[in-house]
């Protein structure tokens, strides 16, 4: 399996998962071109050992990818509770004490139920949060984690080096 290309990874799943289109070059990649890339996404989460990185898995997370990108850009929520109408939590009670598990009606949505699952826990937690890149050639998501709530680029290292350095040039070649 190769290595993750992306630039920004380790976001929450329902943002990791619209991550993987990203700008390269001021070209799209997108890592979800096949199943090879499913599995690295897959792998990337802690999911590579519980779903197979098939066709039909494949499929679903893409589903579930044009559904939170619309509900983040568009507010659309029924994509969302499309995806989500295809598992559920179960209530267990196990010799740790209570807990809760996901089951789905086919495990190939499991990958796109979880992370319309993790979008509704954003939502809930800080939906102000769920940030895109502010950098204009830039397509990522990010959830703020920033103490007062003003992050802005998706890498500081990455898109908002950038945005300084264009600030710098303008300001330098006007003088």
């Amino acid at each position: 399996m190769s290595a993750d290309p992306r630039p920004l990874t380790g976001e929450p799943l329902a943002l990791d998962l619209l991550n993987t289109r990203w700008m390269r070059e001021g070209a799209v990649q997108d890592l979800l071109a096949d199943t090879d890339g499913l599995a690295v996404w897959l792998t990337a989460n802690g999911l590579g050992g519980r779903f197979d990185a098939d066709a039909a898995t494949l499929r679903h997370t893409l589903q579930a990818r044009d559904a939170l990108h619309r509900a983040v850009h568009q507010g659309a929520t029924e994509p969302v509770d499309d995806i989500l109408a295809h598992g559920r939590i179960r209530a267990t009670l196990t010799a740790e004490g209570p807990g809760e598990a996901p089951e789905f009606r086919d495990a190939a949505w499991g990958p796109a139920w979880l992370a319309a699952r993790d979008y509704l826990e954003l939502l809930s937690t800080a939906p102000d949060r769920i940030r895109t890149c502010a950098h204009d050639a830039c397509i990522l998501h990010f959830f703020d984690t920033s103490r007062n709530g003003t992050r802005r680029w998706c890498s500081m290292a990455a898109c908002g080096n950038r945005a300084k350095a264009s600030r710098h040039y303008a300001r330098t070649k006007e003088s």
